[in-house]
């Protein structure tokens, strides 16, 4: 079995953990609605540029159905996760968030493609998702609010059916394109929000360079490889290893920002990787 997959996804997961240490350079008081929009319309709309020049989009024949799907769960994925967030605070709404991503994939993978859940994705996800919880739980003020948590679930629930749906998508059309059409569309579903607050923030300080390095390398190059990993892998495996992300956030708040983690957190760490291992891992005997 091949794990470059694999690779790919973790190599996307570990770029989106780069953007909490990324906005730090932002000028404060910027709308996330902001920040995603003007993300997704950069880092898409610089790959669409590049698939016209290669003529790799015929418009005629184009899977605009899982296209605009893909690109409008990405766009709610992103609101109800910033919004959550304000509700619940960091903490509490990244573990809702991005624990219940891959019990929602493999639901979803089960119930509509039938595809049934393994014991290795199983043993995986729980140690990951543990793993999520003792990482973040000494990290912020726990704040419990219901709206705020529902909030994190369906931000969760549509990241997991974005997955399950770019699936799709890439059994039609090539990655490349894929991308570049799907955050472009995304990009203008967001952007009627970012404009609320204005747009021009995005020349003050280093914004500029935040902003591109976020579009270019967190959202181009991510979800160029995620989706070139997704083509070989199950989306709830993908959703899984996606956990990185926040394991990538707490490395770099530690080693380049200062921050500290306590015992807890380090068993977490700990906990994240050893799931990453099994899926990884246990994947490739289960298909040998």
């Amino acid at each position: 079995m091949n794990l470059l997959p694999y690779v790919f996804v973790l190599l996307a997961a570990m770029l989106w953990g780069t953007v909490g240490t990324t906005q730090t350079f932002l000028t404060e008081g910027i709308s996330s609605f902001g920040v995603a929009g003007v993300r997704s319309a950069i880092g898409g709309g610089l790959l669409l540029v590049i698939v016209l020049a290669m003529r790799k989009i015929n418009f005629r024949t184009w899977s605009w159905k899982w296209t605009i799907l893909a690109a409008l769960t990405i766009a709610l994925f992103q609101s109800l996760f910033f919004t959550s967030v304000r509700y619940t605070g960091v903490a509490v709404g990244t573990v809702i968030t991005i624990g219940s991503a891959p019990v929602f994939a493999g639901l979803i993978e089960w119930f509509f493609w039938k595809v049934h859940p393994t014991r290795v994705w199983g043993m995986a996800t729980g140690l990951a998702i543990t793993g999520c919880v003792l990482l973040f739980v000494n990290r912020g003020e726990a704040v419990i609010d219901p709206f705020g948590i529902v909030l994190a679930l369906c931000a969760g629930f549509m990241f997991a059916l974005y997955t399950n749906i770019s699936k799709q998508l890439m059994k039609k059309e090539e990655t490349l394109p894929a991308v570049a059409m799907t955050f472009t569309i995304c990009a203008l579903f967001l952007l009627p929000f970012a404009a609320r607050d204005g747009l021009s923030w995005i020349y003050e300080g280093n914004n500029l360079w935040a902003m591109l390095f976020m579009a270019i390398a967190a959202t181009s190059l991510a979800y160029l490889l995620f989706l070139g990993g997704l083509q070989k892998i199950s989306s709830s495996a993908a959703v899984t290893l996606s956990l990185a992300e926040p394991l990538t956030a707490a490395m770099l708040g530690v080693f380049l920002v200062g921050e500290y983690l306590s015992a807890t957190s380090w068993i977490g760490v700990g906990l994240l990787l050893s799931g990453i291992i099994v899926l990884t891992i246990g994947a490739r005997k289960v298909a040998s």
